[in-house]
């Protein structure tokens, strides 16, 4: 049943349903004012959302003319109470550009409510001109249907899926993690620990290359979990690794292992153990991510395929080093 939304008639859906094109088009306006069974009503909803129809009061206008409204759908809390979570300056960049463009923001809701599926939900976001995407992972098959479809979206972070066909706005990890190492390495650093979490990401991936491609000899330590064994970290020092680098994620649970098992080892930063962080808090050395201005960036994309404007569908920004408090030169233990 797969039709671009942009092609599907009315007609298609009373044809598949079973009913008249008139029982469509009441359906579909919202009127309560004309007496039909709920199952009809429900089964030419459904019709309409497995072929891509919108059934919305703006779907009338999407044919010619632009909502001016962009969606935004994540995979995880969209709105956070922490203004220190790491999403959080996203949306400050993606509620200010679409201000600066004129552009409405729907918020998408994902899976939640009753019978309802990621596949659907995400379907749902046609009612909008475009969409934003965030969160660590693509769910592939409803993502490849809006890519067949043409429908405008971008993902915010680096996503190599569906053979690079997916426009993003992300962070240079490779880049600006090859540079921490390098840091560190003119400091005089030889025995480093990676530490990252277990999870697979692009970002993930990114910055693991980032540091290998600098230091090939650092050894990689995954933990799967909040907490890290200080005694770990004791016969790190032991063997006379002087530096640890963390990976900076949206849960922060790597850096916050690792500084935990430090402290409770009775060691100290940068004296005993230089710690560095891939993308993590002001204080900590490292690089910082510009999530700000990815969601100033992304949206301006956004908005540029909509209107088919000539633009550059994938895009990495630099991420700024950070000097912070916690790296220095290794200390002689000779």
């Amino acid at each position: 049943m797969t039709r671009r939304s942009g092609m599907v008639r009315q007609a298609d859906i009373a044809r598949i349903a079973g009913v008249s094109q008139a029982t469509v088009s009441v359906v579909l306006g919202g009127s309560s004012s004309v007496r039909m069974s709920e199952e009809t009503r429900a089964r030419v909803l459904r019709v309409a959302e497995q072929l891509g129809y919108v059934p919305h009061p703006v779907a009338t206008r999407l044919a010619s003319a632009r909502s001016h409204m962009l969606g935004l759908y994540t995979f995880r809390t969209t709105f956070p109470t922490d203004i220190a979570d790491s999403y959080y300056p996203i949306l400050v960049g993606v509620e200010e550009e679409a201000a600066a463009l004129g552009q409405d923001l729907i918020l998408f809701t994902g899976t939640s409510g009753p019978g309802a599926s990621e596949e659907a939900a995400i379907r749902r976001t046609r009612v909008a001109d475009g969409c934003l995407f965030f969160g660590r992972h693509v769910p592939e098959e409803p993502v490849a249907g809006l890519v067949e479809a043409g429908f405008p979206f971008v993902y915010i972070g680096r996503r190599p899926e569906l053979g690079g066909r997916i426009p993003y706005v992300g962070a240079d990890y490779v880049t600006a993690s090859a540079g921490v190492l390098t840091r560190l390495l003119e400091l005089g650093h030889r025995e480093i620990r990676y530490v990252r979490e277990s999870d697979e990401a692009p970002s993930s991936r990114d910055r693991q290359r980032g540091v290998l491609d600098a230091a090939p000899a650092t050894t990689i330590v995954r933990i799967d979990g909040p907490r890290l064994d200080p005694d770990i970290v004791r016969g790190w020092v032991r063997d006379g690794v002087t530096a640890v680098v963390v990976e900076g994620t949206d849960t922060g649970a790597a850096h916050a292992a690792v500084s935990t098992a430090i402290a409770e080892a009775g060691l100290s930063t940068p004296d005993d153990l230089s710690l560095a962080v891939l993308g993590g808090p002001p204080e900590a050395s490292g690089f910082a991510v510009p999530m700000r201005e990815m969601g100033r960036r992304a949206v301006r994309l956004l908005v540029d395929l909509v209107t088919d404007k000539e633009t550059t569908p994938q895009q990495l920004l630099a991420c700024p080093p950070v000097a912070g408090e916690t790296v220095g030169p290794p200390r002689n233990r000779s």
